[in-house]
């Protein structure tokens, strides 16, 4: 075998167990954090680890619809982050804080 022209695609289950422990850290970073820039990292590496397993299957099958819809998750992901990077800024300017807890004052 030449070297130059090795093998080195992973199996399916390899994406499969990579997605899960992306999107298990994401959702337990969600759950326990307090801080908004925190949370907002969460959401954005729950969205990537459904990405990378739409992508994943999409190769696997031969088929690139997958694909496609994951660009579409890439502009609503960046656009959430956008209007949450905003909201965000204005809440520290206000308060001094990225603490989750202070949009409850918001409603006040």
């Amino acid at each position: 075998m030449n070297p130059t022209t090795t093998n080195l695609s992973a199996s399916i289950e390899f994406y499969i167990l990579l997605s899960c422990v992306l999107f298990t850290i994401g959702a337990l970073g969600v759950l326990v954090r307090r801080n908004m820039i925190v949370l907002l990292m969460c959401i954005e590496l729950m969205l990537n680890a459904v990405n990378l397993l739409l992508v994943a299957f999409s190769t696997y099958y031969g088929q690139g619809d997958a694909q496609i819809f994951v660009f579409f998750i890439i502009v609503v992901a960046a656009a959430e982050a956008t209007v949450g990077l905003s909201i965000l800024i204005m809440a520290y300017r206000n308060n001094k804080s990225t603490d989750v807890g202070l949009f409850k004052t918001l409603k006040d």
